[in-house]
């Protein structure tokens, strides 16, 4: 199904196909009781005494059907006690660690220290961006000419960035510096910027724990402002991503990015990117040479799908649906052969444009 986006981002139409299910049980979080406990624990081994409705606001979980049984399970095992309660409602009632949920605490602390948004399970990740995938959108000639009237450009340069735009796969944009590339790469993502998707604060996989929302890529909105409800609180409803990199980038920073004081991972770039635009600026100048960085994104720029590693050396399979610009003032062929090229479905020479008084 594809979805039009309006540049303007404030219409509901704009809204993702995907919606977070409803959360009625501790099964349906996809996460295993234990990991929710361990979770519990961790949040209140760092909270000292807090009050039950504070850990499920903390865990993005319903109290009633999740939380309440998960803190429940704490005390049958003794790991938690009340220490108090501001009312009859079990939601006020306050949790302290025992001794013995102190020790436990103490373990879990010592191989992550994760204590945020329950994760959502990988499997249900992948499911939110093909649902929300940017292949499903579709940009007209007049939403193209609107979004880039602040910038003088040739019919053709505008006929070719609608259908490149439309395909949701790679550009190229090439020619010298200060013809207004990056103008039009970032009008490209402000386009983007006019729709909505879920995101989620983390993702589970194995037990691992890896961070993806970021709030200097991601925007949120209120659901509640176009009459949405939902009871799974470890989605945010965001603007779609533009994710802009430069010369900064490492091959390091594409894989899977590990915390030895936290013990838990974060999201490379493309993956903070899922669903919007990411923008490799300065094409050619990165710490990483051009064959190495297209190498390394050849098979996932066409199977929409990568393999990144945890320490343990398992290789984990994510979604790859970022719409990816390369922009240089670099000559193509000076930076990859023919059969890269051929590769990257849409390259596009800017001319000199000029800025509107």
């Amino acid at each position: 199904m594809q979805t039009r986006i309006s540049p303007l981002g404030r219409n509901p139409a704009d809204l993702p196909l995907f919606s977070p299910p409803e959360i009625r049980t501790v099964k349906d979080t996809g996460l295993t009781p234990d990991f929710l406990s361990d979770l519990a624990l961790r949040i209140i081994y760092y909270a000292g005494n807090i009050a039950a409705g504070e850990v499920a606001r903390r865990m993005g979980l319903p109290f009633g059907s999740v939380v309440e049984r998960v803190l429940e399970n704490l005390r049958r095992q003794l790991l938690v006690e009340v220490t108090s309660g501001a009312s009859v409602l079990a939601t006020s009632y306050a949790y302290t660690l025992t001794d013995k949920g102190y020790n436990k605490a103490a373990e879990l602390v010592a191989r992550t220290t994760y204590a945020g948004i329950a994760p959502v399970p990988m499997d249900r990740y992948f499911e939110a961006v093909k649902t929300q995938s940017i292949l499903g959108l579709r940009v007209g000639r007049e939403e193209v000419s609107r979004a880039f009237n602040h910038l003088v450009l040739p019919r053709q340069i505008l006929d070719m960035l609608g259908p490149a735009i439309n395909s949701g796969r790679s550009i190229f944009l090439f020619r010298e510096s200060g013809n207004g590339k990056t103008s039009i790469a970032e009008t490209v993502a402000r386009i983007f910027f006019g729709g909505y998707i879920w995101v989620p604060y983390a993702v589970e996989f194995d037990g691992e724990v890896i961070k993806v929302y970021d709030p200097a890529y991601h925007f949120a909105v209120d659901p509640e402002t176009f009459g949405l409800r939902v009871t799974d609180g470890r989605w945010l409803l965001c603007r779609r991503p533009a994710v802009v990199v430069g010369g900064e980038l490492t091959m390091a920073q594409l894989d899977l990015i590990y915390s030895e004081a936290t013990r838990y991972y974060e999201a490379p770039v493309q993956v903070r990117a899922n669903g919007g635009i990411l923008i490799i600026d300065d094409f050619g100048r990165q710490q990483i040479s051009p064959r190495d960085l297209l190498n390394r994104w050849i098979v996932p720029l066409e199977r929409r799908e990568d393999f990144l590693s945890l320490r343990s050396g398992q290789r984990l399979r994510v979604p790859f649906d970022p719409l990816v610009i390369f922009s240089t003032n670099m000559e193509p062929t000076s930076l990859v052969d023919e059969a890269f090229l051929r590769r990257i479905r849409y390259k596009i020479y800017v001319p000199d444009p000029t800025q509107e008084a």
